[in-house]
């Protein structure tokens, strides 16, 4: 007979979570009011209004999760000034999300994007087990693959777009570029020498950094998926500060020449906290917050984007608590503390209700049923459940 009892360690979890779920609100109430956060917050947990037929969705998620001392609460919220002053205000916010699986950003990207806590390796170079939400969504719409694209962080996300699943899998996944591969080919040689700071592959494990490669298939993406010189790529590189400026100028891309219904764009900038240099790993928040809004505002000043978009913007994860004295503070996630297991979600777009935060603890693998449900097709081995509130 199957018991109901709850372990003592998952109510602890759950107790935390809810603690720092409350701080999230407080720390909300306390922007709007300083009117740092635009208008006073909802917290109403009201369902979206009728959305567009035409509907578009991305979604960003950034690995190297922040900590709430970093962002939300009031000595961290100078480096969110985007999330705060823009996409809060207008979105449907949830702030207790828990992932319960892996805190590998590999594991737990490719759990966020099959529905399923995924429990391979986070270096290994292995596709997901369960199918991808690209997978359910070109199979049950019917779409082509040019209409499903991931722009993917480093070289262990290569196999992130399609499920080795005998009932999906090859041939129904999305694209995947991988902006540093596309770097290294139209640098050959040492020309890519002073490049190394937006080359740089892994910052959690110094003994995992695969050497990237280049070669005509990354030439022939830029050329004729992105519509790119090698020459116009590489001028474009030098004006760039950091990886994932790279990776958002890709997607920019891809979404004026392709204009995919469905893309996902994982940051991965703030995972530099692995250094150890605390200043560094403001500056990845600082430049993340300031992407998310640069993201959102491209939506809106494409055509084929503007007024059908729903945007999702999450953390795969958070870090350790400095009070935890198994773990490494800001630079790791290898306790799972709650602060490591506990994020959000906003959700921005037609249709969804702006400047209402939902306070019910949610799963990381709500994701996929939301956007199933959201545009219309099955999930069926997906274990979350959707969001009701934006669907």
């Amino acid at each position: 007979m199957k018991s109901n009892l709850i372990s003592p360690s998952l109510l602890r979890l759950r107790d935390a979570a809810s603690a720092v779920s409350w701080n999230r609100r407080e720390f909300l109430r306390s922007a709007a009011r300083m009117g740092a956060a635009g208008a006073l917050l909802s917290f109403l947990p009201l369902r979206a209004a009728a959305l567009p037929r035409k509907r578009k969705v991305v979604v960003v998620t950034f690995g190297g999760g922040a900590r709430d001392e970093e962002t939300f609460a009031p000595e961290g919220q100078e480096n969110i000034p985007s999330l705060l002053n823009l996409l809060i205000p207008q979105s449907t916010f949830y702030t207790q999300v828990v992932n319960h699986g892996i805190l590998g950003h590999y594991v737990a990207t490719a759990s966020l994007a099959t529905g399923v806590y995924e429990t391979f390796d986070n270096f290994a170079a292995v596709p997901p087990s369960d199918p991808t939400v690209f997978e359910y969504f070109r199979r049950g719409l019917g779409r082509p693959a040019v209409d499903a694209w991931v722009v993917a962080p480093s070289n262990g996300f290569n196999r992130i777009g399609e499920s080795d699943h005998r009932g999906y899998g090859p041939g129904l996944g999305a694209g995947v570029i991988l902006p540093k591969h596309l770097l290294r080919a139209a640098m050959p040689g040492t020309a890519a020498d002073g490049f190394g700071y937006l080359l740089r592959d892994n910052y959690e494990d110094p003994f995992y950094t695969p050497e990237l490669e280049g070669n005509e298939v990354q030439l022939q993406q830029l050329e004729q998926i992105l519509s790119l010189s090698v020459s116009e790529f590489r001028r474009h590189a030098l004006t760039l500060s950091s990886p994932d400026e790279l990776s958002v100028y890709i997607a920019q891309q891809l979404m004026r020449q392709l204009a995919p219904s469905l893309l996902w764009i994982t940051l991965h900038d703030i995972d530099i906290a692995h250094s150890g240099a605390y200043s560094l790993y403001v500056e990845g928040i600082q430049r993340t917050d300031r992407l998310c809004g640069q993201i959102w505002q491209t939506i809106q000043s494409e055509p084929e984007y503007a007024n059908n978009t729903t945007m999702f913007v999450l953390p795969d994860f958070g870090r350790d608590s400095d009070l935890d004295a198994g773990g490494n503070g800001f630079q790791h996630h290898r306790t799972g503390d709650a602060l490591s297991r506990t994020t959000w979600v906003m959700v921005l777009g037609p249709g969804v209700r702006q400047g209402v935060s939902i306070d019910r603890p949610v799963d990381s693998l709500d994701l996929v049923p939301t956007l199933g449900g959201l545009l219309g097709f099955a999930t069926p081995l997906a274990k979350g459940k959707a969001l009701r509130e934006v669907i």
